[in-house]
């Protein structure tokens, strides 16, 4: 889920202005979403899919949100075991409400950052990440840098996943060489992937 800078109109997910957390410890919470616009959560169907897809993977991994929004994955994520997640955004209202959902949901297992993703990511890893969202403000030029930014500077986990929610047009062969790619869906203008790192060989 993330901004995008365009007005679009208001995605079926569970409810106007709420996020619904799917499966897990939190199951069925809704949660208020921003009225602003062009912040638009991944739909239920699409994260249905992908944690589908993450069935075996989410707990006990580390979870980083990059462009978090309403922080629906990140939370979705943390529902399901994963034990600790950065939700990385920069509206600093967004912001404040991704620190209100944490209280809501009594949950000290993972931080908020107020940070322009690309910058932050640009510095040394604090640490590395097993489970990767990324899904930027569409046709901004940010999923392609965000990617090297990722490989370059130590934030992934060895074999980490990176999951990548794009506008379908977006040429993705510029991705890291040795990011592997395990599902993808296309629905409508959005394309969904799931990637797997495999280490470089030494």
């Amino acid at each position: 889920m993330k901004s995008r800078r365009t007005p679009q109109p208001p995605p079926a997910h569970g409810g106007t202005g709420f996020v619904r957390i799917i499966s897990g410890q939190w199951r069925g919470r809704k949660l208020p979403v921003l009225n602003a616009e062009g912040l638009r959560p991944t739909t239920d169907r699409v994260k249905e899919t992908l944690f589908n897809w993450l069935m075996a993977d989410t707990a006990g991994s580390t979870v980083l949100d990059c462009f978090s929004g309403s922080g629906s994955l990140a939370l979705e994520a943390l529902s399901r075991q994963a034990a600790f997640a950065t939700l990385l955004e920069l509206d600093k209202t967004a912001v404040k409400q991704l620190q209100q959902h944490l209280l809501t949901l009594k949950c000290d297992n993972a931080e908020v950052v107020a940070t322009n993703c690309l910058q932050y990511l640009q510095q040394p890893a604090r640490r590395s990440y097993d489970l990767v969202f990324i899904d930027p403000p569409f046709r901004q030029d940010l999923a392609l840098p965000c990617a090297a930014h990722l490989e370059q500077h130590g934030w992934l986990a060895p074999e980490a996943l990176i999951y990548l929610e794009c506008e379908k047009e977006l040429n993705v062969a510029s991705l890291p060489a040795h990011w592997r790619l395990l599902k993808e869906s296309i629905a409508g203008q959005l394309a969904y992937r799931l990637y797997q790192r495999v280490p470089p060989a030494v």
